[in-house]
């Protein structure tokens, strides 16, 4: 088969999909009748990769597959047709995230210890719910607590090929600069008849991904403990992850509340009815005659 077609079908197929193909899958688009030779999926995809050199896309190979994204250079004005939200976390969420991609398998008292703050279960809900870690065994300690460990979908959304391509903490100031790629394909796409000029700027990561609040306590001040030394729970400001909502009593009526005399006897309001506090008076007067 010419090598030249093998190149236009894996070009075309990376761009038709929505996820990242890897090379088995690409072999596999040819027939059994008609196979693709033994490294013409590779020799494709390198063919590619050069030929984007002077593109805005680029060809890179993330823990799932290939696939094509949209280069950092260009990132800023293509990000500009996005017109919803974009989703952001809290400081204190994207720490436990880096805490698991870096130490990972690590318990979540283990985080606890190297934050210095207990670790919200909303945090672990949420970073569960993207897919971005999962428990990958248990700690063979009294209790057995889970070992939490990042996936393959963390990997794709950073653009990441392994774990041995994070880039090392020393040169990473903030977490946040683990900027998700867009990648074509899995991208949404603009409203209906609004141009790309209109369309109003993505909101920047300020240390943190989910539209809620930095997280300022960590900073601001020293972790909370009581006097015994025991860990209590951070503050949240997530309002994305967690809703916290806490219920006002009513006031009560000064009308209703009622003062217990030191005898211990408690005045209804029949005690003040002039009518009955007459009647008392008439049985008193009736004692003192007889």
């Amino acid at each position: 088969m010419d090598q030249s077609l093998i190149n236009r079908i894996v070009e075309a197929a990376l761009l038709a999909t929505a996820h990242p193909m890897p090379a088995t899958q690409l072999y596999g688009l040819f027939p059994e009748e008609a196979p693709a030779p033994e490294g013409s999926i590779e020799t494709a995809l390198e063919i590619l990769r050069e030929g984007c050199a002077e593109r805005g896309v680029e060809l890179v190979e993330v823990a799932s597959g290939y696939r094509f994204q949209v280069k950092q250079e260009v990132h800023g004005w293509v990000s500009r047709m996005w017109t919803e939200r974009k989703t952001k976390y809290t400081r204190a969420t994207l720490e436990t995230l880096a805490l698991i991609a870096y130490r990972q398998p690590i318990t979540r008292g283990e985080i606890e210890q190297v934050r210095g703050v207990a670790v919200s279960s909303n945090i672990i809900q949420a970073l569960e719910e993207r897919e971005w870690i999962r428990v990958v065994g248990h700690r063979d300690v009294p209790g057995r607590p889970a070992l939490f460990g990042t996936t393959k979908v963390f990997l794709d959304y950073f653009g990441l090929k392994s774990l041995d391509a994070l880039p090392p903490l020393s040169e990473l100031r903030d977490i946040g600069e683990l900027e998700p790629q867009l990648a074509l394909g899995n991208a949404p796409m603009p409203a209906a008849g609004a141009r790309p000029e209109d369309a109003p700027s993505p909101a920047v990561p300020e240390g943190s991904e989910d539209g809620a609040p930095q997280d300022q306590g960590d900073d601001a001040l020293p972790p909370a403990q009581t006097p015994d030394g025991a860990i209590v729970a951070e503050r949240e400001t997530d309002q994305d992850l967690t809703d916290i909502a806490t219920p006002q009593a009513p006031p009560e009526d000064p009308a209703v509340t009622q003062d217990t005399p030191e005898d211990g006897t408690v005045h209804t309001p029949a005690d003040s009815d002039p009518e009955t506090q007459e009647d008392d008076a008439n049985v008193v007067s009736s004692e003192q005659k007889s």
